[in-house]
């Protein structure tokens, strides 16, 4: 069972910590790797089941991101992408 489910009046007392996210990232990576295996069986029913606790994760995780008060967005100020990437043909962009 994923730790996510957690009973209603624990809910929001947890402390989240490394170890939870990293929990819950290894998780995720099986639960892919379950989704994927069925999927090439062909058992696609099989996967829904996974497919919800892996959304769950994701949404929970991306909750967790949003709320935390030390990550800041990567700094806008960045110059062209055509002076900084090189052309088609190999040669700088100019």
């Amino acid at each position: 069972m994923s730790i996510v489910f957690v009973p209603k009046k624990l809910r929001g007392k947890a402390k989240v910590n490394q170890e939870t996210i990293q929990r819950l990232l290894d998780e995720n990576d099986q639960l892919i790797r379950c989704i994927t295996e069925y999927m090439q069986k062909g058992r696609a029913v099989e996967c829904v089941q996974y497919q919800q606790i892996l959304h769950r994760n994701i949404v929970y995780l991306a909750t967790i991101a949003d709320a935390s008060p030390d990550n800041t967005p990567p700094s806008t100020n960045s110059t062209s992408n055509e002076t900084s990437m090189p052309s088609v043909n190999g040669q700088g962009g100019s």
